[in-house]
């Protein structure tokens, strides 16, 4: 226990550390400030801006700015759709894989676009080296870039006065391709090969085992993928077990580096946001809420994967209970296990080390929860801050309601319309969720993809909805979400979860940006001190606990009560 608890000690401790340096940096790169990198990276900016006939200096309104995103990412999926439907035709094949059905791709290139990285797939057994690498790895730097930008466009409309504009897409989005993602990548890639995961374009190798068995070991440029899913909030595998693959994550300095690197920029957007809003205090709580909220839910899962599997902590045939070790690699144990499934589900990363349809009912659900909330406790990158501050918008709202004033954040008053948005972008996720996750559970076809009965069998189907329209892609290994109608219908609630939540915020930026500032007075509700910070963390779980609980109920909760009575399902 004492090892567990100076190991997650030293985890926050590198995040805290980290985090504000990141902010500070971002900071100057998105206002366009020189900083170490400049003289490496400014000229390929201004080759790229000459080339696409980008207007660096030009800015845009919210719906421009939501229109030239859309674009972008339209084409973006096109492109990937042809290189899975035209893989057999394409360089770096060397396993001669053939290409990808069409539903199976149009659900794969929606997922890599949507930063979801969802795969109803196995990486080395579907995927050729050129579409891992041209394909999934550029929607990897590109669509994390994407969440990137309309943060820092949100953000814009929340500290401007009388603004108009948000500032430019392509030069936001190129901005932290070149400046963050790509110098960060490489750094962890280097890192990563120096660990043993395989960076090559070999073909795979024909192996005997000690039980004299034929076994092929998958190869290719793995380091320089699972980089950027990591400090992209990506989170797909380049192989199928991901991140408990030896050749994703070999040693314990591997799997400590890929946690940092999950929640890193997420963090790191607090700080940014204090700066950019001239007030650090307003970054500092809006951290402190996220921190309390996954403290709360690793604390949560670690202790029911400690406690075990009641079932077996009463057999005879147990000597001594390690906890539930089922479904866990014993290289990392529960607790690296545990945070990692924190981590990975509080951000929309996805990744796993550990198979989380072999957790317990408890520990199952607070990584459900961690995604039904919003994938707002640090979230994705930029996507999970702009989703924290729809609930901070909400928060202001009632808090306005409890003193009778029109409410109020960083001195812009917030209206009807700014409701309005925000309620319309949170529904999102009940919709994706729960009306999905309804029409799955009792369409007869949808249903063959279940493996399990009773209430674990309805927790592989939240699970899997929560996990495309909260856009994390990680998954209750049990489901088999390969068939036509879950490739559709998810593919459908991912591209809900990402845009139904980009268009609301845009616009309430917008919004605001037009606004002047109200000067502070007595009746002003701070929104920097423990106060609010207490009331911003009980709507957003009074919120998902109304929404989602009567769900959970019937999962995750009633397999847990049927445990203790001794049904195992």
């Amino acid at each position: 226990m004492t090892t567990d608890l100076g190991q997650f000690a030293l985890y926050c401790a590198i995040l805290l550390a980290c985090a504000p340096l990141l902010g500070g940096y971002m900071y100057r790169v998105y206002s366009g400030q020189a900083v170490l990198l400049s003289p490496v990276f400014k000229p390929v900016e201004k080759v790229i801006y000459r080339i696409c006939g980008i207007d660096a200096q030009a800015s845009q309104h919210w719906s421009r700015y939501a229109v030239t995103l859309l674009a972008f990412n339209a084409a973006g999926w096109v492109l990937l759709f042809a290189i899975l439907r035209l893989q057999h035709l394409l360089p770096w094949n060397p396993a001669g894989l053939p290409p990808m059905s069409s539903d199976l791709a149009f659900n794969t290139a929606v997922s890599f676009v949507t930063n979801t990285n969802w795969q109803a797939y196995g990486g080395e057994t579907s995927l050729s080296y050129f579409s891992q690498m041209v394909g999934l790895t550029m929607q990897n730097f590109v669509s994390a870039s994407t969440g990137m930008a309309v943060a820092v466009a949100v953000i814009r409309g929340f500290a401007g006065r009388k603004i108009r504009d948000l500032g430019n897409f392509h030069v936001d989005m190129t901005r932290g391709v070149l400046y963050i993602l790509l110098p960060l990548s490489i750094v962890a890639a280097i890192f990563l090969m120096s660990q043993g995961v395989p960076q090559n374009l070999n073909s795979y190798v024909d192996a005997t085992t000690l039980e004299g068995t034929k076994q092929v070991l998958a190869q290719g440029p793995a380091a320089s993928q699972i980089a950027i899913k990591q400090l992209g909030t990506n989170g797909g595998g380049f192989f199928n077990v991901n991140s408990s693959h030896p050749y994703e994550n070999p040693t314990a300095l591997s799997n400590l580096l890929q946690m940092v690197y999950i929640l890193l920029i997420p963090a790191a957007f607090c700080f940014l946001f204090g700066k950019m809003v001239n007030d650090r205090r307003q970054g500092i709580a809006i951290f402190a809420v996220m921190a309390v909220l996954f403290v709360g839910g690793f604390a949560a899962t670690y202790s029911a994967e400690k406690a075990g599997n009641a079932l077996l902590t009463n057999s005879s045939t147990i000597v001594a209970d390690p906890g539930n070790m089922e479904g866990k690699e014993t290289r990392f144990g529960i607790l690296n296990s545990t945070l990692w499934a924190t981590a990975t589900t509080a951000a929309s990363n996805g990744s796993v080390n550990a198979m989380h349809d072999s957790l317990t009912p408890l520990g199952g659900m607070v990584t459900m929860l961690n995604m039904q909330l919003g994938e707002i406790v640090y979230g994705g990158v930029g996507a999970g801050f702009y989703g924290m501050l729809l609930f901070v918008v909400l928060t202001v709202f009632i808090a306005g309601l409890m003193v009778g004033r029109t409410p109020e954040y960083l001195g812009k008053k917030i209206e009807a319309r700014e409701i309005k948005l925000a309620v319309l972008a949170i529904l999102t996720m009940p919709i994706g969720i729960l009306v999905f996750g309804a029409l799955s559970a009792t369409v007869p076809v949808a249903m063959t993809a279940v493996q399990d009965a009773g209430p674990h069998g309805l927790s592989e189907i939240l699970y899997a909805y929560s996990s495309a329209t909260g856009n994390n892609g990680s998954a209750f290994a049990g489901f088999g979400a390969g068939m036509p109608f879950h490739t559709t219908l998810q593919g459908i609630a991912m591209l809900l979860g990402r845009y139904g939540f980009i268009i609301p915020i845009l616009a309430i930026a917008g919004s605001l940006g037009t606004k002047n500032v109200v000067p502070v007075s007595g009746g002003t509700f701070p929104t920097h001190g423990p106060l609010f910070v207490t009331l911003l963390i009980a709507v957003i779980l009074i919120v998902g606990g109304l929404t989602f609980f009567p769900a959970l109920a019937l999962g995750p909760i009633a397999e847990h009560f049927a445990m203790l009575a001794g049904i195992a399902y």
